[in-house]
């Protein structure tokens, strides 16, 4: 029952794939008890199923493309495999692992035994980890062999096993495939069963634990689908990293959600040659970037690339209308984009077949009814956005796995809040305005500017640090940190060199402050920093100008 419900709203988004009003207006959420999506639904559709699932081009020129039906039975045997190691319901997973095949049949299989995932990016730090480990009650670990040292200084008793080489004291799972590939579940899933466990950024020093069930994800993906504008066959490209909430939006849930083949290239460095060569060889049907790949892409000459996409979209930050100009001009084909959170899934989206406006990130997407709500609770032309939670929307998570009043901050006064602003317009298209907190994005990563302070302060110089978004042409925003200092230090060349190798020891590459400038800060009469005053000025300044005492990351070797 809970299999046909979800084909039969999937089958209906698919019908009305160019047909927002309808979709919008009739579609009808399937109503679960109990459900396992890689059991119920993916297995089914995998069943005697030679159509590609997953196609993993490398640099080098070799490529794996393995089919439904060879997915179902690898998961399978992955599934059995883990459990012979001691993965039981509910069990949480911690996964550190490249685009690889085993990355995906290592997420049927855990969603299939019931356990929980929990996603990291190869990028983090063993303090990072250690986080994690700890405050995910992390029981087993899964990643390539080449980050074993990570986890040399974290104890812990949790079974560790390796991809891609062997380790002493680490499990291969390259054992797992002399398993059987006939599964069997220990017993029934239920819907709001967990599935998903994601760290995020916050604007406290710890990042968020965001719990999602066994139906948030897969079933709320069908808006994802939507959004994206997938069919049955297409060729999805997702340029995501693994890890991070959007590679199993667009590179597991959404595309198989529509039969689509997920399609991965990998590489050692961007090029974005490269990247047009893959698109025009491989004849992708449908491409996802990030606005900061799409402003590398526009430095090449798109006409010289025929490609045959049906759609392309941008995802985790605002496009700019300059890069929707220009591949429309290159190609006829419009860059659409949309909006949604780790939290959930896409909530608002310029869906395939609708017009445009520029700046604007579309209309709500079927399943989530979205509100702009003011500082005084009511509904408003601008303000943040907001969910309504009766009914609630499928694709929300189920908490903060470790924090009972930061959820019960957000699920207030009958919305979801997601701390983020806009603007709707008379047709009902919305707008981005910013966060409504500090938090900000670089490079499609989000940032907080309190953890990245709490690790400058720990610097025997550094009196006091505040963090803002500084402009950048490619990136839109780097990590920009304003310092004081303690005394005795003087502000030179040396000592910012000096503080640039203090972050590189200490964060992860992907959230390094890349800009500094020594100075006094901003403060209110009670004596907290205003940031707002930074990131205005910073926002304000001419291009590529610097401060008297500035220094750039890239200023030095190292």
């Amino acid at each position: 029952m809970s299999k046909s419900a979800f084909v039969h709203a999937r089958d209906f988004l698919l019908a009305h794939r160019t047909d927002y009003e309808t979709a919008y207006r009739d579609y009808q959420p399937p109503q679960l008890t109990e459900f396992n999506w890689a059991l119920d639904f993916f297995d089914a559709a995998a069943a005697g199923n030679d159509r590609p699932a997953l196609w993993v081009v490398n640099e080098d020129g070799s490529e794996q493309k393995m089919s439904y039906s060879e997915m179902s039975k690898r998961s399978n045997q992955v599934a059995n495999w883990l459990r012979g190691q001691g993965v039981r319901r509910g069990d949480r997973i911690l996964m550190m692992l490249g685009n690889e095949v085993p990355l995906w049949d290592t997420m049927l299989a855990a969603i299939k035994l019931g356990a929980v995932l929990t996603p990291a990016t190869t990028l983090l730090a063993p303090d990072d980890l250690r986080d994690r480990l700890d405050r995910g009650q992390v029981r087993h670990v899964i990643i390539g062999h080449t980050h074993t040292d990570k986890f040399a200084s974290l104890p812990g008793d949790y079974t560790r096993t390796t991809v891609g080489g062997a380790v002493a004291g680490w499990q291969q799972l390259e054992q797992a495939y002399q398993e059987s590939t006939e599964f069997t579940a220990d017993g029934v899933t239920l819907a709001t069963d967990p599935q998903l466990l994601y760290f995020t950024s916050g604007t406290t020093s710890k990042p968020k634990l965001v719990l999602h069930s066994q139906q948030s994800y897969p079933v709320g993906h069908l808006s994802t689908m939507y959004w994206l504008g997938l069919q049955p066959g297409d060729v999805h490209w997702n340029i995501s990293s693994p890890g991070w909430a959007k590679h199993a939006w667009s590179c597991f849930f959404a595309p198989w959600n529509a039969g689509a083949t997920i399609f991965i290239f990998n590489y050692s460095r961007f090029a974005a040659s490269a990247i047009l060569d893959t698109l025009v060889r491989c004849s992708v049907t449908t491409l996802c970037a990030p606005p900061t790949v799409w402003r590398m892409l526009i430095q090449e000459d798109l006409s010289k690339y025929p490609v045959k996409v049906r759609e392309l979209i941008g995802a985790g930050e605002p496009l700019n209308p300059e890069v929707i100009d220009q591949v429309k001009d290159a190609w006829g084909i419009t860059l659409r984009d949309g909006f949604g959170q780790t939290e959930t899934t896409a909530q608002v989206g310029n869906s395939p077949g609708q017009p445009v406006k520029l700046g604007s990130m579309g209309r709500p997407m079927p399943g989530y009814q979205v509100r702009l709500v003011d500082t005084e609770g009511h509904v408003a032309e601008e303000g943040e956005i907001c969910l309504e939670l009766s009914p609630r929307p499928i694709g929300l998570m189920i908490s903060y796995a470790d924090d009972a009043e930061k959820t019960a901050e957000v699920m207030r006064d009958g919305f979801y809040h997601t701390g983020d602003t806009a603007a709707i317009d008379a047709d009902g298209y919305i707008t981005y305005v910013g966060r409504a907190d500090d938090v900000f994005k670089a490079s499609d990563y989000r940032i907080s500017p309190f953890e990245l302070e709490s690790v400058l302060i720990e610097h025997d110089a550094v009196a006091e640090a505040a963090v803002v978004p500084s402009p950048d042409a490619l990136r839109l925003a780097v990590p920009k940190a304003f310092l004081t200092l303690r005394a005795g230090h003087e502000p030179s060349r040396e000592l910012a060199r000096d503080i640039f190798v203090f972050l590189r020891s200490r964060l992860s590459p992907y959230k390094r402050v890349r800009r500094i400038e020594f100075g006094e800060l901003p403060k209110t009469i009670s004596g907290k920093i205003r940031r707002v005053e930074l990131r205005k000025s910073e926002q304000e300044r001419v291009a590529d100008s610097r401060g008297v005492m500035e220094f750039y990351e890239e200023d030095f070797e190292f």
